[in-house]
């Protein structure tokens, strides 16, 4: 063999050991793990909400490549992950950490020979590691149950997979991760996961979830495989508020677990005074996937502002995650400080006779413009005993501060008008005062004439005192019908009523209310009961009550729904009288159930409770009365006797529940239509209760009139204003039904009035 051609082989050979030379021999560059994590993130495809899409593309940026440095046959590799290393060992416990061992790349074999020139060789990108995410991202690798954590293997029970188009992923893993508590109901197959106070459950085999039994449907059912319980990844992602992006690159899912804090604050007293309110700030903050809050920073805090003007205060709080919140603002109104009221009032006169109308009129101011209460001694409307009279007024602004004025007045040794005269002319309507009530059975009855209209009357008032849940009524009414409800709930926890209209006809029905009144729940029966007639009466002013409810074959629903739209605590009472009408016979039910309870699920289960022997309750027909007065009344002392069962009889009924014959005793729930044609001149007409005490309002002449304005009117030697006729002989009409709690009979009275004289 001649020289030139082992010449040529020694190049040969030479140039065959340099192309043998691994590629990361060309460089010692590494890559930073920061670099790295973002050329990952670079290729991620958005499945979440737009504004973590949006997220996703700010992270998303150009990288530049570090520089490379020349091949130096002396420089070795940086240490480089073998590809034929275990990563993680054969047997783990699923979501338990894996270390992963790096494997030890080797030297380059061979030297690259001083005589051979060094040819340019393309480097091949350096492949990113599946782990590698940002701080606070779980990874999911797709096919795998491998998950990464901050760098940190787990494997899941199972691995991610699809299920007829649907991505499933082992949700116990996945949660603990997140840093929340799971558990399983065995009974329900249940799985149960709680996350800021929320509870989520998914159940085996149902494409449904529920948040606080709100119902969400997803997009596949949850199911168990080999004793893990796997779930639609969208859904337990949606459910748990965790965003997410899908590396197709590198068939994984990147979970954003990391969210701020959150911070709020409120402040206390709602009105803050400059120098003289100390500020409680009440704070709330929370932080999420099992991360504590480890500082707080406050920006504009006083604990008392010295001037008054606008502060904003600001409040941020940082988790155990090092992240801080968006700070939470208020901006908080110091006011002036508060100054007292000033009382004031002025008298027509100095000097008054006796029995002289006395005209007070209230001059109070506030400074700061608050409202003002008032509190009087010794105010009246006249004065009947000769003397000075000091008069004291107090008014009390909303922030406590109060003023006082007193007045001395002198009353004379004349008389005007005599206490009783006085009385007759001067009290204000639905005010009370007091009459000699035993002379009263000796004034004549008026003489009239009595008609009805057809009002088939439900009374509800027996048991009155409920110690049980149950039905208290029922009863199939059509056409015009009155409901008159009235219990008190004596359980030891909150309960509400209901009335249920079933129909039971082939056709359907239409209920229409037409006038109704509500009053409670409060634990003073003559309350409720005054404020029932009281709101009845205005919607017969107003027609606000009106509506229709229309019910199919078979259908039940809960009707006059202000009854059941409170809740009664122990000891409560509720009263209710309502005026429906329906084209077609319904069944009404009036039931007392726990308030958590569904009336409709709970009726059926229902039994009546009896009666307590002493209040009433009944179906009675003909519950409008018409009283009609044509003889002129007013000129003598007379009266009209209304519910005492013998000038005006009650209405007979049954009892639909037991069968039994009932009398609506005071007949509570008829409304009596009084209409008195000829009422003389001058005439006084007032409320006397002779069955005990009475408190209920009046419809005189379409105008509410309370009887009385305040407290109650007591038998038998009180009564209440009415009404005045003027100087000439007038029409009177008078609407009247009894207030439940209260006490029945009553006598309406008609008296003359005293001549007027000059002051």
């Amino acid at each position: 063999m001649n020289v030139r051609k082992l010449a040529l082989i020694a190049v040969l050979t030479v140039a065959q050991a340099a192309s043998a030379i691994p590629a990361f021999a060309e460089s010692a560059t590494q890559i930073p793990a920061e670099t790295a994590a973002k050329s990952a993130v670079a290729n991620t495809v958005s499945s979440a909400s737009p504004k973590v899409a949006a997220a996703a593309t700010a992270i998303t940026g150009t990288v530049s490549p570090a520089p490379t440095t020349s091949p130096s046959p002396t420089t070795s590799p940086a240490p480089t992950a073998s590809p034929n290393a275990s990563a993680f060992p054969s047997s783990t416990v699923e979501g338990s950490p894996v270390v992963e061992q790096p494997g030890v790349t080797p030297e380059p074999s061979a030297s690259v020979s001083p005589l051979a020139t060094p040819q340019p060789t393309a480097t091949s990108p350096v492949p990113i590691p599946a782990s590698v995410a940002g701080a606070g991202q779980l990874v999911l690798m797709m096919n795998s149950n491998k998950m990464y954590l901050n760098g940190v293997q787990y494997l899941a029970g199972q691995p991610m997979a699809v299920k007829n188009g649907v991505s499933n992923v082992a949700i116990r893993a996945m949660v603990e991760r997140v840093g929340l508590k799971l558990t399983y109901n065995g009974a329900t197959k249940e799985t149960i996961i709680m996350k800021d106070g929320n509870e989520l459950r998914f159940k085996t085999n149902s494409k449904i979830y529920t948040v606080n039994g709100k119902a969400t449907t997803m997009k596949g059912p949850a199911y168990q495989y080999k004793n893990t319980f796997m779930v639609p990844l969208t859904s337990i992602t949606q459910a748990l508020g965790i965003p997410y992006t899908v590396d197709n690159v590198q068939k994984r899912v990147i979970l954003t677990l990391q969210t701020k804090p959150k911070a709020s604050f409120t402040v206390q007293p709602a009105e803050i005074f400059a120098g003289e309110t100390t500020v409680n700030y009440v704070t709330s903050n929370t932080a999420s996937n099992g991360a504590t809050i480890v500082d707080e920073r406050w920006e504009g805090r006083q604990d008392i502002f010295e001037q008054p003007g606008y502060y904003t205060v600001s409040y941020s709080v940082m988790d155990s995650n090092g992240q801080w919140s968006d700070p939470y603002s208020v901006t908080i109104n110091v006011l002036k400080p508060n100054q007292p009221p000033v009382a004031q009032f002025t008298t027509n006169k100095d000097e008054y006779k006796m029995g002289e109308p006395i005209t007070i009129t209230n001059i109070s101011s506030d400074p700061d413009g608050d409202q003002l209460t008032e509190s009087w001694s010794n105010r009246a409307l006249a004065f009947f005993n000769p003397g000075p009279v000091s008069i004291q007024l107090t008014v009390t602004d909303t922030h406590g501060l109060s003023s006082t004025f007193e007045k001395t007045i002198n009353i004379t040794n004349e008389v005007l008008y005599s206490q009783e005269d006085f009385n007759k002319l001067f009290v204000p309507l639905g005010d009370i005062y007091t009459i000699n009530g035993s002379e009263i059975p000796s004034w004549n009855k008026i003489s009239y004439t009595t008609g009805s209209e057809p009002v088939t009357l439900i009374r509800s008032n027996s048991p009155e005192t409920v110690y049980s849940e149950g039905i208290v009524y029922q009863e199939t009414a059509m056409g015009d019908t009155r409901l008159m409800v009235h219990h008190k709930n004596s359980m030891s926890t909150n309960m509400k009523m209901y009335v249920i209209a079933t129909n039971n006809n082939i056709y359907p029905t239409t209920i229409t209310t037409q006038r109704s009144g509500f009053g409670g729940p409060l634990d003073i029966p003559t309350a409720t009961g005054k404020k029932s007639i009281e709101t009845y009466y205005q919607s017969i002013q107003t027609g606000s009550a009106y509506s229709n409810v229309t019910l199919q074959p078979g259908e039940s629903k809960a009707v006059l729904t202000t009854i059941n739209n409170v809740t009664m605590k122990p000891g409560q009472i509720i009263s209710l009288m309502s005026d429906v009408f329906s084209d077609y016979p319904v069944k009404y039910s009036v039931i007392m159930i726990d308030a958590t309870k569904d009336p409709l699920l709970t009726l059926p289960t229902l039994s009546y409770l009896d009666r307590d022997g002493v209040h009433n309750r009944g179906t009675y027909a003909d519950a409008n009365r018409i009283i009609t007065v044509t003889d002129p009344v007013g000129a003598t002392p007379s009266r009209l006797v209304i519910g005492d069962n013998n000038s005006d009889p009650n209405l007979p009924g049954t009892d639909a529940l037991s069968g039994s014959v009932a009398s609506n005793a005071g007949n509570f729930g008829v409304v009596y239509k009084i209409t008195l044609t000829r009422v003389a001149p001058n005439t006084l007409i007032t409320l006397n209760p002779r069955g005990g005490k009475y408190q209920g309002p009046l419809l005189v002449n379409g105008n509410i009139i309370q009887a009385p304005n305040s407290s109650a009117v007591d038998a038998p030697n009180q009564n209440s204003v009415l009404y005045r006729t003027g100087n000439i002989e007038q029409t009177v009409e008078i609407m009247f039904t009894a207030a439940s709690g209260s006490n029945l009979p009553i006598n309406l009275l008609f008296m003359p009035l005293p001549a007027q004289k000059a002051q």
